[in-house]
This record gives structure tokens, C-alpha cells and sequence, in this order.
């Protein structure tokens, strides 16, 4: 077997003692299941789980000892009260046997171990115990030092001299990391012994006053967090069993087996799955081949976070476990196996099960010879093909059975060219009509993908019928297919883009070469070559929608709903909610805790009473009014530049959504995005809700501009601003602008990187701008809805001034150069909204003004609060609103 050779050359795994028989025949004890090498460490997730809680007790320790000062005080009164009741001869009896033992039953365990040559695990138990070590004394100086009083008295112990007792225990915190990496819990004997010490040590300390219960808790949570750290950092001993464990496993439940080999030695058309197990064909002496399946903890364990996060995520559906023991695992895959084969379904028979020591389990089934459905070549997929696939559903939908992972590599097509159904360990006995429905919309998918949807509709609905594949379409979406499936859709769904892009842009080009190629023809009177240049211009924007048109094509999604409706035109294709938490829903939250956070540290250094008992509260109801103008404003400018019909209302709500962004977000980024993706969940195509939102950011720019210099003129010309200098900070950021433009116009490379990119992102923005100059009436509406939302602004912040008796102090033109500096430094700053960078360009900018210190502070404060800080709840309800309503 050459396969075998190669493997046999690349680890020397394999015995040499060969013996013929009586018919000639060689045996060998062959396995190439070690191929390849395990590794000899393995980084689990469930350490690095155990290591996140470990770190999140502590942080809720110390927080309690922080909020809950009375409860603290109460029990070490209480402990307090019991000590003076214990004879003082049992504390001492209790606290001389705990010492002793405390160090005695760590040693005796490392004796025991390395006797049994196993002084890799006491490494790391002493590597963690160091650790430990190190972590008690660095807490035990930031309480002492630097912790706030009350996280020292819950730790701390007055003794009778006036001294303090430690925080943490420097002793007992390193017994703990080394019991707990060397794994003395796995073995109960010495489990039992070590927390007995451990308890009676806690109980001498407590009742002799040398400690608190908190800094027990402490200690304990400090060893236990640094020993699984450890374990993650430099790997757990790899467990995991050998080929030769396998055989020996095998003949230990009758079977005589020659030789096993890997699944990825034999071929392409067998891949190994990672998350279901190693597999093996084992070869025997007197029979058929066998499959095995070998499943271990590291094994088992991977894909936890994921599945942690579908059970989060996703409502009515139940998910597999996310932490199942091996007997767990190995019960309901034989539970699936057989109940498959009882419901009729061609599913691998399984034969045989055991465990390989106390790791390890194996699953033995009768070896189907065959290729996987994703292994066949398209014209090899025929409608008998897929006709059998979905008998093999039917079968398992009669019996209530789910599959729950029906994608390519779990369809074994054998050499009848018959579907086998393998990959049953994910399944559901006794499933709901909810998780039934998602098989079809995912088999669907993954016949589409192969076939085309035409053919995969049409194969379902032979076998299943017209209203078993109906039912299935509000379950056809990505959230409820598979990873892989899920991960194939948005590789096809970037190759479309792609070639969208490619057919606008080579439109493009075709039109600017036949408009250069008709302006070198000849020379024409202006009035002749202005007509001509206006109709090359709508000529080259229909041009540019017919190439996007043509270039458009539906995913394949949408194509199997269209071909489900041409058969049950009635059928129901609005798609079940099925998301109880998305990772939008999630940043939004997180988001707002931020926002609330920054809010209140803002308002931490400010007196409120003093700015509320001098504010003039008419002037504060003026500002709130601009405040609320200027959202009317910025949704005019935004639909000033979409030429479709989007709603007004909704649009108000958007921006007001994008106050909270921009809370979370620097304000340049945060405004755009949400913008573009509020427009394309309007109706607005991809490429046109760009264009739409770069035509309005450019005539944005321009306008800022202009009117700062025009007010700065205005400004320049009185004589209280007539000392205003450009600044240095701003003359060094233009320079390095200009610098870094430099640099990627002479680099050839970059050159063509930027421009690549800018052609892709804008190549609908002229045509967009040109179709809205053609249009008198949104023009309008677009420049004033940007002018009207300045002047709100800076009424705004004249009302805010005039609110502190500012008003007579400075000029209009003066406030709206402050207000345009500000508003500039706010969208170039990488903070969220600007924060900081507004504050101090406003303030500065009015004190340049004429404007006091003492005024200008609480008006720009009053100005903040009115147009960026209040609004961020509003702008968070209106944000999870425009979630919950799909418009965003």
C-alpha cells in the first residue's frame, strides 16, 4: 500500500516484525493513524474559559468589598463573635495540623508522580505555583498602597499589635495554583485530602482572626485564575490517544484488526472534520473494513465559543451542548445512529462502542465505500442523485428526526449512487418543527450551490412536495445555515460585488474614451459643444446604469425563494426572527455603556449647581429648539442627494440615531456608515446609497469651507480678532498631509493601490452628482438643508452664550468661526464624537472672540450637553429601534 509506505517512512510508527502465513500472506500491525505526530501540548478552551471566570470573580470580589461596605463589616463581626466562643486549643491544634499538611500532601502528590515518570505535570503545577506567588505579593502591595480604603478593610485584619494582616495569602494561594494545574481534582483521593487541608487551613485563619473571608475568597480565586492560566499559556499535557491505542482498544471489544489508516491518508474525497473526531479505516483479519471514529476532550472541546454564542443568539432552537461529557457524546451519537436506521434513512450502522481510557471514546461502524457529495463534479450531480438525498430527510422528518448539519460532507454518495446520510452526532431526536424546517432550507442550500436553484427546488419538491418546501422558506436565511454554507454565501456574495464594480468602472472607461475620441475630432462653436457635453453626460449616466443593471444577479437565496413562489405563490417568505441577540444588538449595548460612562466622567469635573442657578432658562429652551433643528436639517441634506423616494420621517430618526453613534465612534466614520446602510435598507442600491452619501459628504466639504472663510474674513476684519494667528498644531498636520500625498503620488505602487480604490468607492458619485444638478429642486433642498443645519448650530451655541450673559460680547461672525474650527477638529479627532478636541477648539475659538473664560466654559458646556450628550438617549433608542425595525 503505498499510502502506507509514505507513512510508515515519514514517523516510524510501524512494527517490522513481519510473519507470513500459511498462504503466504503478510500481517502487520500497521497504523498510520499517527499520522500526523499529536502534538505533546494542547491550549484548551475550557482553560482559557475557567481563566476569564477566575478573573471575572475576582473583579466581582473586590467590587462587593467596594458597594457592600455594611455586609463586609456585618459578617467579619459575625466571625468575629464565633472566635471568641472556639477554644483557643482547637484554633491552635486546627492551625499547627493545617500547616504541616499543607505542605506535606502537595510533596507527597509530586513524589507519587514522578515515580510514574509523569514530571511534567509537577512542572507546571510549580511554573503556576511561582506565578501565584508573584500575583499574591503584587496584590498584597496595591492594597496596601494604592486600593481604596474600603477594598482594604474587607481584605485586611487589625491584629493586636496595630498591624495589618495580608491581603492574600502567599502561601496558600500557590498550593492552590499547583493542586489545581497538576490536576489533583481529576483523582478523588487526592482531592478529597487536599481540600480537607485546604478548609482546615481557611478555618484556624478565620477563627484565629489572622484573616477575612473575602481574603480567602481572593486567595482562592488568585490561585485558581493563575493555574489555568498557566495551563492555556504553555499547553496541557496532550492525552489524546494513538493509533495504537485504537487497535488495542479494538481487539479489547473482539475485533482483530490488521492495520488502521488516518481519513486524510486515503484521499481528497475523505476530509477529516476537526469537531467530530479522528476517523480511521480499520482493516481486519476476518472481515469487511471497518470506520472508526475516535473522539476526544481536546476534540470535543473545540468549537465551544461558537456554540456558546449560537445558544445566545439564536431563540427556539435548541443547540448541542456546549460542554458535554465523553459518555454524553458518545450516547447520543449511538442514539442518532440507531434511530436513523430505525426511521428507514441510509445512515452508517453502528457496530460497536467503548471508551479509550479515561480521554477517549470510539465509535465503530461498518465501512461504506463511497465519495462525499461536495467531491463530485457538477454534471455528476444528477436529480436521481438529489432524489435520493431527500428521501433520506423524508425519512428522518417521518420520525421527527433532524439532522441539523446537511451540508456536502455529510452526504456519502456510495457506489449504488445512493446518499448515505453520515455526521448524525449534531442531530435532535424528537425535533420541533422549527429545527425540521431548517434541514430543508439548508439541504436547499446546499444542492443550489452545486445545481443551480431551479434544480434543487424542483428535486425537493418531488419528493417532499410543494408545502413541506414552502414552509421552509422563512427558515431560508443565513443565520439558520450552517458555518460553511453561511461562509460560501458571503464568498459569492463579494465575487458579485466585485463584478458589478468591474462592469460600472469599464462603462465608465468606454464612455470617457469615446467622449475624448469625439473632442479631438474638431473644433466646435461653445454653444454646439455645451449641447454636446450635456447629452454625453446623461448618455454616460444611463450608460452606467445599464452596465450595473446587466452586472446585478440575484444570490442564491433569493433565487430559491423566487423559484419556491412560481410553484406556491401564496407561500409565506417574510423570514422568522430567529436572532435573540446579534452582534449589533451586542456592540450597541456595550456601546451605550461606554456613552454613559464618558457622559459621567464628563460631568464629574463640572459643578452642575452653579451652571443651573446662572443659566438664563428662556435662552436654554432657544437652544434646545436649534438643538432639535438641526436634525431636521442634516435629513434634508442627506435626501437633498437621493434621487429615490425614502421616508422624511425615518430619515429624522436616522440622524438622530447617528448622535449616538457618533458617541461611540469618531464622528467622520460613524455618520457615514450609518447613513449609507440606513439608505440601502431604504431601497437604495449598494452602489447608489455610496454615491448619495459621498455627493452629500463632498458638497458638505466644500460649504464648511467656504463659509469659514468667509466668516473668517468677516472676522479678520474687527479689531478684537484682529490677533489670531494660525495655529502651529494645524500648520504641522497640513504639512504632513501634504508630505504623505507626496509619498503616494511618487510611489508607483501606492499611486495605483489609492487610486484603485478611490475609482471603486466613487465611481457612482459623478453620475449621482450630475443626476442631482439636473434636478433644480432636490439641489435646493440638499445646499439648504447643509446651510440651515450651520445656522441651527450656531444658533445653537449663541443661544447657549446668551444663557450666561455672553450675547452683547460677541459677534455672530465670531461664534460661527468658532463653531466651523470646532466642528472641523471634531471630525478629524479620533476620539468619539470629538470629545476633548471640540470643548477645547470652542473654547479657545470664543475667548479669541472676545469672550471671557468665565462665560465661555459654561456656554460651550450648556452648547455640549444640548446637541451631543443629550441627545446620545434618544439617539440610542432611536438606533435599536431602526435595528429591531430591519432599517439599519
Amino acid at each position: 500500500m503505498p499510502g502506507a509506505a509514505r507513512s510508515r517512512a515519514r514517523t516510524g510508527a510501524h512494527r517490522s516484525d513481519l510473519a507470513a502465513d500459511e498462504h503466504g500472506e503478510f500481517h502487520v500491525d500497521r497504523v498510520s493513524g499517527d499520522e500526523p505526530l499529536l502534538p505533546a501540548r494542547v491550549h484548551r478552551p475550557a482553560d482559557l474559559l475557567r481563566l476569564l471566570l477566575g478573573m471575572a470573580g475576582i473583579a466581582l470580589v473586590l467590587g462587593l468589598t467596594t458597594f457592600a461596605q455594611g455586609t463586609t463589616q456585618g459578617l467579619e463581626s459575625d466571625i468575629g463573635s464565633g472566635a471568641k466562643a472556639t477554644p483557643q486549643l482547637l484554633i491552635t491544634l486546627a492551625g499547627l495540623t493545617s500547616s504541616v499538611a499543607v505542605l506535606i500532601v502537595p510533596v507527597a502528590f509530586a513524589v507519587e508522580r514522578l515515580i510514574k515518570r509523569d514530571g511534567l505535570r509537577i512542572a507546571d503545577g510549580v511554573l503556576a505555583a511561582v506565578l501565584a506567588h508573584g500575583v499574591s505579593l503584587a496584590t498584597d502591595l496595591w492594597v496596601a498602597d494604592a486600593a481604596p480604603a474600603s477594598i482594604r478593610d474587607a481584605l485586611t485584619q487589625t491584629l493586636d499589635n496595630g498591624s495589618l494582616t495580608a491581603p492574600v495569602h502567599s502561601y496558600l494561594a500557590p498550593v492552590i495554583a499547583y493542586m489545581t494545574a497538576v490536576g489533583m481534582y481529576r483523582r478523588p483521593r487526592w482531592r478529597v485530602a487536599m481540600w480537607c487541608v485546604l478548609l482546615l487551613d481557611a478555618f484556624a485563619v478565620l477563627v484565629g482572626r489572622y484573616t477575612t473571608p473575602f481574603a480567602i475568597i481572593t486567595t482562592v480565586l488568585i490561585g485558581w485564575t493563575v493555574a489555568y492560566g498557566t495551563l492555556y499559556a504553555v499547553g496541557s499535557p496532550n492525552v489524546r490517544p494513538t493509533g495504537q491505542n485504537l487497535l488495542a482498544g479494538l481487539r479489547r471489544v473482539g475485533f482483530r484488526p490488521v492495520s488502521a489508516l488516518r481519513a486524510e491518508d486515503i484521499g481528497p474525497d475523505h476530509p477529516e472534520h476537526t469537531d467530530r473526531g479522528r476517523r480511521y479505516l480499520v482493516t481486519l483479519e476476518d472481515g469487511p473494513p471497518i470506520d472508526v471514529t475516535v473522539v476526544d476532550r481536546e476534540q470535543q472541546a473545540q468549537g465551544f465559543f461558537y456554540r456558546v454564542w449560537r445558544r445566545l443568539s439564536l431563540r427556539g432552537i435548541n443547540q448541542r451542548r456546549s460542554l458535554q461529557s465523553l459518555r454524553q457524546a458518545l450516547e447520543q451519537e449511538a442514539l442518532l445512529a440507531y434511530a436513523a436506521i430505525a426511521a428507514g434513512a441510509n445512515a452508517p450502522k453502528l457496530i460497536a462502542t467503548s471508551e479509550l481510557g479515561p480521554d477517549a471514546v470510539m465509535l465503530v461502524y461498518e465501512h461504506i465505500d463511497g465519495r462525499s457529495f461536495d467531491a463530485l463534479a457538477d454534471e455528476e450531480i444528477t436529480d436521481t442523485l438529489m432524489h435520493s438525498a431527500w428521501r433520506q430527510v423524508e425519512a428522518l422528518q417521518s420520525r421527527r428526526i433532524a439532522h441539523r448539519r446537511l451540508v456536502g460532507d455529510a452526504l456519502l454518495v456510495d457506489r449504488s449512487g445512493n446518499i448515505v446520510l453520515t455526521e448524525l452526532r449534531g442531530g435532535e431526536i424528537a425535533a420541533g418543527d422549527l429545527v425540521l424546517r431548517m434541514d430543508i432550507a439548508q439541504l436547499l442550500a446546499t444542492c443550489g450551490l452545486r445545481v443551480r436553484a431551479e434544480r434543487a427546488v424542483a428535486a425537493a419538491v418531488e419528493v417532499l412536495g410543494p408545502d413541506a418546501v414552502a414552509d421552509s422558506l422563512p427558515l431560508l436565511q443565513p443565520i439558520a445555515l450552517s458555518r460553511t454554507t453561511r461562509a460560501t454565501l458571503r464568498h459569492l456574495a463579494r465575487e458579485r460585488s466585485q463584478r458589478e464594480r468591474d462592469a460600472v468602472l469599464a462603462a465608465a472607461q468606454a464612455a470617457k474614451e469615446a467622449r475624448e475620441a469625439r473632442e479631438a475630432g474638431g473644433t466646435k462653436d461653445r454653444k454646439t459643444l455645451r449641447a454636446e457635453r450635456h447629452a454625453e453626460k446623461n448618455a454616460e449616466k444611463r450608460a452606467l446604469d445599464e452596465a450595473s443593471e446587466e452586472a446585478r444577479e440575484e444570490d442564491l437565496l433569493a433565487q430559491i425563494r423566487r423559484q419556491v413562489l412560481h410553484i406556491r405563490p401564496t407561500a409565506v417568505v417574510q423570514p422568522a426572527k430567529l436572532e435573540r441577540l446579534s452582534p449589533r444588538i451586542l456592540i450597541s449595548w456595550i456601546a451605550g455603556a461606554f456613552a454613559a460612562y464618558l457622559l459621567l466622567t464628563q460631568l464629574t469635573h463640572v459643578n452642575l449647581g452653579d451652571v443651573v442657578s446662572k443659566a438664563g432658562w428662556v435662552w436654554v429652551l432657544v437652544a434646545m429648539f436649534f438643538s432639535a433643528l438641526t436634525y431636521i436639517a442634516a435629513a434634508m441634506s442627506l435626501l437633498g442627494f437621493v434621487t429615490e423616494r425614502v421616508s422624511f420621517v425615518r430619515t429624522v430618526i436616522a440622524q438622530i440615531a447617528g448622535n449616538f453613534v457618533k458617541l461611540v465612534a469618531p464622528a467622520a466614520i460613524g455618520g457615514v456608515a450609518l447613513n449609507t446602510r440606513f439608505l440601502q435598507r431604504a431601497g437604495v442600491r449598494p452602489g447608489l446609497a455610496v454615491a448619495s452619501v459621498g455627493a452629500s459628504q463632498l458638497f458638505g466639504l466644500g460649504s464648511h469651507i467656504l463659509l469659514l472663510l468667509v466668516f473668517g474674513y468677516v472676522t479678520g476684519t474687527q479689531e478684537q480678532t484682529a490677533s489670531i494667528s494660525p495655529s502651529r498644531t494645524v500648520i504641522a498636520g497640513l504639512l504632513t498631509v501634504a508630505v504623505l500625498v507626496l509619498v503616494v503620488t511618487a510611489v508607483p505602487a501606492l499611486r495605483n493601490f489609492v487610486s484603485r480604490r478611490v475609482r471603486s468607492l466613487f465611481a457612482g458619485v459623478v453620475p449621482r452628482m450630475l443626476d442631482i444638478l439636473q434636478r433644480p429642486g432636490k439641489l435646493v433642498t440638499g445646499i439648504g438643508g447643509m446651510l440651515l443645519l450651520t445656522a441651527a448650530n450656531v444658533m445653537c451655541l449663541d443661544a447657549s452664550i446668551r444663557a450666561f450673559g455672553g450675547g452683547d460680547k460677541i459677534t455672530y461672525a465670531g461664534i460661527a468661526v468658532a463653531f466651523l474650527a470646532g466642528n472641523a477638529l471634531g471630525s478629524a479627532a479620533p476620539t468619539p464624537g470629538g470629545v476633548g478636541a471640540v470643548e477645547g477648539a470652542l473654547i479657545t475659538g470664543l475667548t479669541l472672540a472676545g469672550l471671557d473664560a468665565g462665560t465661555a466654559f459654561p456656554a460651550v458646556l450648556l452648547f455640549r450637553l444640548l446637541v451631543f450628550w443629550l441627545p446620545a438617549l434618544p439617539g440610542w433608542l432611536a438606533f435599536n429601534y431602526l435595528t429591531r425595525k430591519g432599517e439599519i
